[in-house]
């Protein structure tokens, strides 16, 4: 297992995993697949110096990925980024996604980041859960927000703040 940068070569990657999470209706708002062509915005803007994506290989494949990105896009916000996380699900149930949430978890005070959000559909139990093993609460709840073709979800907000390390000279 290697857990690395993505890089532009990794996108193809990314978005088949991210579209195999779009039929479940449980991970992504989505509901049809995007393009590697869609994402390449969204891909330039995680600069790896402030909001980078993780890719975690798994015998030389990529076999899941992480992000952080920032939060409302307001000046205010800076210390705050989402994270999201995705695993082919052929690896489900190995880890993955623990470890790559616990390296962003670790990376993010270098970020700047003091506040990380989690967006998590009110029925995905297994993420649910697992962002809580992390020492995420939930700290908002939005009822009914997305319609999948006449089905209503709820939206939990899971928060957790980070520790900021200070150095003392």
């Amino acid at each position: 297992m290697l857990i690395r940068l993505a890089t532009l070569d990794d996108l193809p990657d990314i978005v088949r995993i991210y579209n195999t999470s779009i039929p479940g209706r449980q991970s992504t708002a989505d509901t049809s697949p995007v393009s590697v062509q869609d994402r390449l915005s969204w891909f330039a803007d995680h600069d790896p110096k402030r909001r980078p994506i993780w890719v975690l290989e798994d015998e030389g494949r990529v076999a899941a990925w992480v992000s952080l990105q920032d939060f409302y896009h307001r000046p205010a916000y800076h210390e705050t980024a989402e994270i999201s996380v995705y695993v082919d699900p052929a690896c489900h149930q190995r880890g993955y996604g623990r470890t790559l949430i616990d390296t962003a978890l670790a990376e993010a005070p270098r970020l700047g980041i003091f506040n990380v959000l989690a967006f998590v559909f009110a029925h995905n139990a297994p993420s649910l859960k697992l962002f809580n093993l992390l020492g995420f609460q939930q700290w908002g709840y939005l009822p009914g927000i997305a319609d999948f073709e006449g089905t209503h979800r709820d939206l939990v907000i899971l928060g957790k703040p980070l520790e900021r390390h200070t150095t003392s000279h």
